[in-house]
């Protein structure tokens, strides 16, 4: 099942989804990215998140999970296109377990997630 469910080997759930807004460096490795999480986004890496970074073009994404049994960097690149990456100024985002499917699959997961309760009701 791996990140989208349980994080492989280990059985344990990833408890948060956070995108980082702010393209890194893909040169980087697991242990630099693990100092990004603690230092620059002040979060515990450690915490059972998973943590999807960008490279500056908006074509790839880095998946960092920590679990019980050691870390997990995972790469996913579009053949054509970009993903769809937040247009906010926030520099992590919170992303539901769907919202990260539809990212991975090139959707706008945030048109997806809209509140639609506004928009009345078609009879």
């Amino acid at each position: 099942m791996g990140l989208l469910g349980r994080s492989p080997g280990s059985g344990d759930r990833v408890h948060a989804w956070w995108l980082v807004s702010a393209p890194v460096d893909f040169r980087c490795g697991a242990d630099r990215l693990l100092v990004h999480v603690r230092e620059v986004l002040k979060r515990d890496p450690l915490d059972g998140s998973a943590f999807v970074f960008r490279n500056r073009s908006g074509s790839r994404l880095k998946v960092l999970v920590v679990d019980s049994q050691g870390v997990w960097l995972s790469t996913r690149r579009l053949h054509r296109g970009r993903f769809v990456l937040s247009a906010g100024k926030e520099s992590l985002w919170s992303l539901t377990r769907a919202q990260f499917r539809w990212l991975c699959a090139g959707v706008d997961w945030q048109r997806l997630s809209c509140d639609t309760s506004s928009l009345g009701r078609i009879v």
